[in-house]
């Protein structure tokens, strides 16, 4: 019975990611056939609707507004209802929450292209995964005392939230691990396993 025990974990570790995944794309996909295929079905004459073409019309609006999002114009009214949704009680939470985890997979995310750090917050015994989002601040109006300093963005465990600090240099350690694992391990609570040893690279304060 433990073996089997043993088993059935295994199996489930296997199994739930896989069927969660395609659970949600197929419940993506219906709601956009029932929505759109059912607004389809009204307009066009007789014969003309294909299933599917609700589908295909979500894909299309989707990749319509990402190409909207480089006009001036709409890019004032997008501000607009985002700062509509900020303001609304409860809504504000959620709908930051969702909007701060989708957009790290935008291909304009500085975040996704950033190094991951270990830091070391002076006078702290403790550590934490973080991610470099800028090391130049010439064109920003403001000031910082920190020497060398560098922006590091250390997120919270399952995406509840996260803060930015300006941290000198030589609290950072650079890891040889990519984006992706990083984040992998930062929203899991490093419950995952990597299968290679991570690399610490040494800073250039050390190897001096």
């Amino acid at each position: 019975m433990n073996t089997l025990g043993k088993l059935f974990l295994k199996g489930l570790v296997v199994v739930i990611p896989v069927s969660l995944t395609v659970a949600i794309m197929w419940w993506l996909a219906r709601e956009a056939e029932q929505i759109l295929g059912g607004l389809l079905s009204r307009f066009l004459p007789d014969g003309w609707y294909v299933p599917g073409m609700g589908m295909i019309s979500a894909i299309a609006i989707t990749i319509l507004v990402g190409l909207l999002t480089h006009v001036i114009l709409f890019q004032k009214l997008f501000a607009f209802g985002d700062a509509i949704f900020h303001r609304l009680p409860l809504v504000k939470t959620i709908y930051s929450a969702l909007k701060d985890f989708i957009a790290y997979l935008s291909p304009d995310s500085q975040i996704g292209l950033s190094k991951v750090v270990l830091v070391k917050i002076p006078g702290q015994e403790f550590e934490q995964l973080g991610f470099v989002t800028r090391e130049d601040f010439s064109r920003l109006p403001m000031q910082l005392t920190v020497e060398e300093p560098i922006a590091v963005y250390l997120p919270m465990s399952y995406q509840i939230g996260g803060y930015t600090l300006f941290l000198p240099r030589s609290c950072l350690t650079p890891l040889d691990m990519s984006f992706e694992e990083g984040m992998k391990l930062v929203i899991t609570g490093t419950i995952i396993s990597r299968d290679k040893t991570t690399k610490v690279l040494q800073t250039d304060d050390k190897e001096d």
